[in-house]
């Protein structure tokens, strides 16, 4: 009668114990992964803060006239399909792209003129595309000194590899 008695409590434990790992897997678990996100995102603001920062101070120490401007596309602007909102429509920007060229950076003699300029519009009008098309409307409107950095750090990493551009500005109509 004991270990009858015994194997009943043990069951019993057993069950319970099931009963607390549901509990804690349905109820603990997705309340920690909204943590992880939010931990997740202050992390993601403290490092785009941070190299924001380190660039705009390699920016500045660039006088404005040592600054040589080229536009993409012949200063036309180029129409880019965004990512839709939340809303569901479907949005589109007119874009003007110009970039700051350092003309006293080691690269500008062999990649600043205009014919090299010419042969990579290709890639850096992609990466205008790429970028901008990756947002809403409303981060256009909202963010675009987010956005600009952005287009500035991958024309420095995938076309020129060094920071022969140093500055990055356009102008957005949103439709």
């Amino acid at each position: 009668m004991k270990k009858n008695l015994i194997s009943v409590i043990i069951l019993a434990l057993v069950l319970a114990d099931l009963i607390l790992t549901a509990v804690v897997a349905f109820v603990l678990i997705p309340q920690n992964k909204k943590s992880n996100e939010l931990i997740e995102k202050v992390c993601n603001a403290i490092d785009l803060d941070l190299e924001g920062g380190g660039y705009a101070a390699q920016e500045l120490d660039v006088p404005l006239d040592k600054i040589v401007n080229y536009s993409l596309n012949g200063g036309e602007t180029m129409t880019i399909n965004l990512t839709p909102a939340a809303d569901g429509v479907e949005h589109f920007a007119l874009v003007q792209v110009t970039l700051g060229l350092n003309s006293e950076h080691e690269d500008y003699k062999k990649l600043g003129s205009e014919e090299q300029l010419a042969d990579k519009e290709g890639q850096l009008r992609d990466i205008v595309f790429s970028v901008v098309g990756q947002h809403t409307s409303e981060e256009i409107r909202n963010n675009r000194d987010e956005i600009r950095t952005e287009i500035l750090n991958k024309i420095a990493d995938e076309v020129y590899g060094s920071r022969l551009v140093v500055t990055v500005s356009f102008t957005a109509t949103v439709q």
